[in-house]
C-alpha cells in the first residue's frame, strides 16, 4: 500500500529518507492473495472479522467454484498466484499434497481440533474448518402442483414422477455434485453407483456449475427437487423458501471445507498467522453459524433444521480414494452425463 506524504523542503536528505522509513514500516500491510470455494456471503463474514484480529494483513481473495478453484490451482502449479486456500474441498487439498503444492504449517491450537480435521501427517500439510453435507431440497408448493411425493431416499429420485423435475451440480464444477458422486460410488459400489446414476440421469433437467443453485432453483419454485447441501437449505427454508431438506436414508456424502499454505508463497508470515486464525475458536464459531459440524469439538452448536446428530447420518467417506480416482471419475461422468450441464 503507497502512502503520500507532503514533506517540507527543509527536511534533510537523511530526515526524509528515516521519515519514509518509518511510514513504510508504521503503515505498509502485507496483501495476501486467498483461493477459496467459500460461500461469497460468508467468506465476507470472515474477512471481516480477521481484519478485526489483523488489520496490518489484507486479504485479496480470488473466489469461485470448487471444481474451478481447484482446476486454476492445478494449472498454476509451477507458477503458483495464490498464498493461502482458505475453504476448498479436502480431497482438492488432498491431490495437491500429493503434487507437492502445500506448505506444512502446525497452526496454533492445532490440538484442539478433531482428528478427522487435519491432514495426518506431524506437521499438517492442510486443516479442516467445517464439514458440509448432502441433502435435497423439494419444493412442497412445486410438489403439490405436479403431485409429486416426498422422496426419502437416494432411490426414490429415479422413479418416474420425477422425471424432468431434479436439479443437481455438474461434479466437474461443483465439490457438492462430486460428493454426490463419490459417495454414491462407495455407498452402492461402483458398478451399482454408475448403473444408479444412469437412471437417475433419466429424470434430471439440469446440471448445474454451482452446488447451492439447485437449492436456490428449488427454493425460487424453478424446479422441485435440488440435490444441493444442508447448510444451503437450511438458509434459504429460514428465509421463508417452502422447502423441506431431506437427508435419504441410504445415508449422504459430506465433504469437508480445509485450509494450507501454498507453497512457493513469499508472504510466509502472514500466510502463517492467517492459518492461526482459521482454527482460532473464534472462527470457529462463525463456522458453526451455518455448519453443523466444525473442525473444533467442544465448540459446536446444533443448527437449525440440521438432523439432531448430523454425523449419524454421514456416510464413512474415504477422502483419499476420492482424491485418488476424482480424475477418471470425473472423465466417465462427463462422457455419460454432460449434455445434460448449464452452458459455462
Amino acid at each position: 500500500m503507497r502512502q503520500r506524504f507532503g514533506i517540507r523542503r527543509v527536511f534533510s536528505a537523511l530526515g526524509l529518507s528515516a521519515m519514509f522509513g518509518f511510514a513504510a514500516q508504521s503503515y505498509a500491510a502485507t496483501e495476501l492473495t486467498v483461493y477459496t470455494a467459500v460461500e461469497a456471503e460468508d467468506l465476507k463474514r470472515y474477512v471481516a472479522e480477521f481484519n478485526k484480529d489483523h488489520p496490518d494483513i489484507k486479504v485479496r481473495w480470488v473466489r469461485d467454484s470448487t471444481g474451478i478453484i481447484t482446476a486454476k490451482l492445478l494449472a498454476e502449479k509451477n507458477n503458483p498466484q495464490a498464498d493461502v486456500i482458505w475453504g476448498l474441498a479436502a480431497t482438492s487439498l488432498l491431490l495437491m499434497k500429493n503434487q507437492d503444492m502445500l506448505q506444512p504449517y502446525a497452526p496454533k491450537e492445532l490440538e484442539k481440533l478433531s482428528p478427522n480435521f487435519r491432514d495426518k501427517d506431524q506437521t499438517p500439510a492442510w486443516v479442516g474448518m467445517d464439514a458440509w453435507m448432502a441433502a435435497i431440497c423439494f419444493n412442497t408448493v412445486e410438489a403439490k402442483k405436479h403431485n409429486l411425493p416426498k422422496p426419502t431416499s437416494w432411490e426414490d429420485l429415479t422413479k418416474p414422477a420425477y422425471q424432468g423435475h431434479i436439479v443437481m451440480p455438474n461434479p466437474a464444477s461443483s465439490g457438492t455434485g462430486f460428493l454426490d458422486i463419490s459417495s454414491w460410488l462407495q455407498t452402492f459400489g461402483e458398478q451399482q453407483g454408475w448403473g444408479y446414476m444412469d437412471r437417475l440421469h433419466a429424470n434430471i433437467s439440469r446440471y448445474t456449475h454451482s452446488g447451492s443453485k439447485p437449492c436456490k432453483l428449488a427454493a425460487a419454485g424453478e424446479a422441485a427437487i435440488g440435490v444441493s447441501f444442508a447448510f444451503r437449505g437450511a438458509k434459504l427454508k429460514k428465509k421463508g423458501a417452502p422447502l423441506e431438506l431431506v437427508f435419504p436414508t441410504e445415508g449422504v456424502g459430506w465433504e469437508m471445507e480445509a485450509a494450507a499454505i501454498v507453497k512457493g508463497t513469499k508472504k510466509e508470515a502472514a500466510a502463517k498467522t492467517l492459518m492461526d486464525w482459521i482454527v482460532s475458536e473464534k472462527a470457529n464459531r462463525m463456522y458453526n453459524q451455518g455448519y453443523a459440524i466444525v473442525a473444533r469439538p467442544d465448540i459446536k452448536k446444533p443448527v437449525p433444521y440440521f438432523p439432531a446428530d448430523p454425523e449419524a447420518i454421514m456416510i464413512d467417506n474415504d477422502f483419499a480414494w476420492a482424491a485418488d480416482n476424482r480424475k477418471a471419475i470425473l472423465a466417465q461422468w462427463q462422457d455419460r452425463y454432460d449434455g445434460k450441464s448449464d452452458p459455462k
